[in-house]
């Protein structure tokens, strides 16, 4: 329960939440299948092979599509596919980010679905979810339950998406904005202090020591793993729970040299990323990052709090925001879900 609350994961291997469910663990590809990368045109290299090989292999490819430069840049390598893109609220919640989805589909001649998503398509993806992972999950996995449900209604049987560019290219880049001291990143990282919340907690300090470098952190080392593994797993427990294969380019691809931290401080985040970008639309300005849309903060705007023993009974609950909320949320109706 610690570790979920402040990794959005649990770290440990071989460690399950009950004898019901097992968890299932993400873990990162193998460096001997990662290519080595350093100019946008390597980049490019590796994709067109990868995405001509994943166009032949399978029956039919979907890609799922945001207004973000990282599957803008995967949708030009597959003209004419499925696009699935989130809508929420009728199409008012994100606007902007939905008519760039839009554009980049016009643009690639590629057959737009939307899937639409309310509280009820996340309440009645969660035990699906909840129950392949055998445990609580990211706010993200309904969602990507629904679409790729929508997309197998269509024969889609592969599904192509863009999360690994973050990870790989430098596009975390609040965490990347500085060299941080030990406590520092520590406190900024974790998303829910498990002391604040649980009766009874462990401390999550024993995986950033691993990182430790006098007081400061290898926070590069972390994110490429810790983060990798939390994001990666959220992905492949949503498509694997709705039965539909998935593939990320950007996961197999490593950067062949370090990060240039001096450039993502500077405004370019992912910024071999944002070259390629250029390259395959020259007359479209780069789109600036978003995160995938969720409408958190508007679901948990009345609620009170979990409620289970596990709990504590003073967790001021207007310090948190949707996301962290969430987290409680749904560790609590894992909880229930597992005493039945």
């Amino acid at each position: 329960m610690s570790s979920y609350l402040a990794l959005r994961y649990v770290e440990r291997r071989n460690t399950d939440f009950c004898c019901k469910y097992h968890y299932k663990r993400p873990q990162l590809r193998e460096q001997k299948e990662l290519v080595m990368v350093r100019t946008a045109q390597e980049i490019h290299n590796s994709i067109e092979k990868q995405l001509g090989w994943i166009i032949k292999k399978y029956h039919k490819t979907g890609i799922m599509l945001s207004g973000g430069m990282d599957s803008a840049v995967l949708a030009s390598y597959l003209p004419g596919c499925e696009a699935y893109t989130f809508r929420f609220l009728d199409g008012i919640y994100q606007k902007d980010e939905l008519q760039r989805a839009e554009m980049f589909a016009e643009y690639n001649g590629l057959k737009l679905h939307y899937v639409d998503i309310g509280w009820e398509t996340v309440k009645m993806a969660l035990s699906d979810v909840m129950k392949s992972k055998g445990g609580p999950v990211h706010s993200i996995e309904p969602q990507i339950y629904a679409a790729a449900r929508e997309a197998a209604k269509n024969h889609v049987d592969v599904m192509v998406i863009g999360d690994g560019a973050d990870y790989v290219f430098g596009g975390m880049d609040r965490l990347l904005s500085r060299d941080w001291l030990f406590d520092e990143f520590m406190d900024r990282y974790i998303y829910v202090k498990p002391g604040d919340v649980l009766e009874e907690a462990d401390s999550m300090c024993y995986l950033f020591e691993q990182y430790r470098q006098g007081d400061g952190i290898d926070f590069e080392g972390f994110l490429s793993v810790v983060a990798a593994e939390e994001s990666y797993g959220s992905y492949e427990n949503a498509f694997e729970a709705a039965g539909m294969h998935y593939y990320d380019p950007y996961q197999f691809l490593k950067m062949g040299m370090p990060l240039d931290l001096w450039r993502i401080r500077n405004g370019e985040s992912k910024y071999l990323i944002r070259e390629l970008f250029r390259m395959r639309y020259p007359d479209i300005p780069v789109p600036e990052k978003n995160p995938m849309p969720r409408l958190v903060d508007f679901y948990f705007a009345g609620w009170r709090g979990p409620q289970r023993p596990e709990f504590r009974k003073d967790i001021d609950m207007a310090k948190y925001n949707g996301n962290q909320k969430w987290l409680l949320w749904c560790l609590e109706k894992f909880l229930e879900m597992a005493d039945k």
